[in-house]
């Protein structure tokens, strides 16, 4: 198998572990969404400490706590993602999977808006084309839903300002995430032991099962972490891209099939935009990854004999 045969192959596992968890969560009922977000970032840094321990690459999550600047994005990462995973539980304990399916949807469309708000990036037509279908579909389904589809909103949004955050440490996914569970460690700990010394908790009041599965969220946060940044490291960007559409369209069918969620026709007629929307998205995605990059301008001073190219970036 080459590289880029196991690269697929770890991306797909990623992203179909990322969309069962859909699954996952509501089996943690009836721990509150709030609870199971604590015991998510507690059991979290269990998994990924002993993935880092085994890596023998505690050295850098160590400098980054001791840097002001890597410790600023880091703490902003750990908050976003905060909300990212709060909202997601939410919306699919409470019956609304349709709308966390939006939201990841969307996330694409979200992510490269914040690329010309932030970095100043220019737009083909294309891209600039399935953002405008992307803001329809969230008008139509804003009146199909009979209100703002906020949780859609709020984890495209939350997901895509993560992925912003994270441009800016030195740590690799792994890493990173150790240190953002690090910093959620402390609330997170005093919050369960809140619920389980008044006695709301539900950790060790339910059965073995379900304290295993509370346990059990660390797992389903870092092993889909871990194939994923494996695959990165081996196929194109653009593929990654591709591969991401694997959850939301889980989430769709779930809601759809498994928790059978109202899906009336106005709410077809809206993800049906934003799935136009997301075909011409890739469809201008794969053609430009296929594109050779074009020539550099012959400057003078790269027409001299023997100069060197200019280093600095454009």
């Amino acid at each position: 198998m080459s590289e880029t045969d196991r690269g697929v192959l770890l991306g797909a596992s990623a992203y179909l572990m990322w969309g069962l968890t859909t699954l996952y969560w509501p089996l943690l009922e009836p721990s509150a969404p709030l609870e199971i977000l604590a015991h998510r970032m507690v059991w979290s840094l269990l998994v990924v400490g002993v993935l880092v321990s085994l890596r023998r690459s505690w050295r850098p999550v160590l400098a980054a706590l001791r840097t002001p600047r890597q410790l600023l994005v880091l703490t902003a990462a750990a908050a976003v993602i905060s909300v990212n995973w709060g909202l997601f539980i939410v919306a699919v304990n409470s019956g609304q999977t349709s709308q966390a399916a939006l939201g990841y949807f969307i996330n694409p469309l979200v992510s490269v808006v914040l690329g010309v708000l932030v970095f100043a990036e220019r737009l083909r037509p294309a891209q600039w084309t399935a953002i405008a279908l992307g803001a329809v579909a969230v008008a139509v389904l804003t009146y199909a839903y009979g209100g703002v589809p906020w949780y859609s909103l709020g984890m495209a949004f939350s997901f895509a300002t993560y992925g912003l955050v994270k441009r800016f440490t030195t740590l690799d996914g792994l890493q990173s995430l150790t240190v953002e569970t690090l910093l959620m460690l402390l609330p997170a700990v005093a919050y369960v032991v809140h619920l389980e010394s008044s006695g709301a908790g539900t950790f060790a009041s339910l059965s073995p099962a379900h304290t295993l599965l509370l346990v059990g969220s660390g797992i389903a946060t870092a092993v889909p972490l871990m194939c994923f940044g494996a695959a990165n490291r081996r196929i194109p960007l653009s593929l990654i891209g591709l591969l991401q559409f694997v959850v939301p369209v889980m989430q769709f069918l779930f809601a759809w099939l498994v928790f059978d969620e109202p899906l009336p026709l106005s709410r077809w007629i809206g993800f049906g935009v934003v799935w136009v929307a997301l075909v011409v998205f890739a469809t201008d995605m794969l053609r430009n990854a296929r594109r050779p990059p074009r020539p550099e301008p012959e400057t003078e001073q790269t027409a001299r004999p023997g100069a060197q190219p200019d280093a600095q970036p454009n």
